[in-house]
């Protein structure tokens, strides 16, 4: 790296923890996850409230690079997670992951579109997860921002220039139901998505942002539009 490289990668510990080993979290890929410090969302269901609310982590990035440069040919991948990684600035570091020779995914809630947009178009990520947290009109509500037009720029921009992403939503029965969940069917559909669709079922840890447990409220799975196929996680 070159010295200017260095003092930027070495100089802030943003990396809260790193899973050194996951066959689930990037598709048909054997990968860590880097898991940034922060986030711009208080998203009532997140589970990773320690992670949201820390201002620093354990790690500088450079410290996790040396932790790659043992995992040369044993893994394949590096997912950047959080929190939410794009928050930090991200290039330098996924350079130095590049020149290892992993492949790069990034889960994201999309609502700092200027530092997806770049990495996309530099060529340094390999797969995108974007969180599609709520329907408009509920999107504050469940997120406590105001960021879904930044969201909906993010989402408008892998639609039309990258192919290998998915979307996801977070399914808590209290928060989101079928008439919601269908309303961001319709709205993927508008913009012309037309991939797999992944729910999550929330699961109840213990450790939510808003202390909430398991829904209370019925799901009915059978009033979900078909218009995608959705799959469940």
């Amino acid at each position: 790296m070159s010295t200017n490289k260095e003092n930027n990668l070495q100089s802030v510990k943003t990396v809260y923890d790193v899973t050194k080993f996951t066959h689930v979290d990037y598709p048909d890929h054997l990968a860590c996850i880097v898991w940034f410090s922060g986030c711009n969302m208080r998203c009532d269901y997140c589970y990773n409230k320690e992670i949201v609310f820390a201002k620093s982590g354990s790690y500088t990035v450079a410290e996790v690079l040396e932790f790659l440069e043992t995992r040369v040919n044993l893994l394949e991948a590096v997912v950047l997670s959080g929190g939410e990684a794009s928050s930090h600035t991200l290039v330098e570091f996924c350079q130095e992951v590049r020149k290892l020779g992993f492949k790069i995914k990034l889960d994201t809630n999309g609502t700092y579109f200027s530092q997806v947009k770049e990495l996309l178009e530099l060529e340094l990520l390999d797969f995108v997860a974007l969180d599609y947290k709520a329907p408009k009109e509920k999107f504050t509500q469940i997120t406590h921002s105001n960021k879904y037009d930044e969201f909906s720029k993010t989402l408008d921009f892998l639609i039309q220039n990258f192919t290998d992403f998915e979307v996801r939503t977070t399914l808590h029965s209290d928060l989101l139901n079928p008439d919601d969940i269908n309303s961001i069917i319709d709205d993927l559909t508008l913009r012309g998505y037309d991939k797999n669709y992944y729910i999550q079922k929330f699961q109840d840890t213990g450790e939510s942002i808003a202390g909430i447990g398991e829904g209370s409220s019925p799901f009915d799975e059978t009033l979900l539009s078909d218009k995608l196929n959705i799959v469940w996680r």
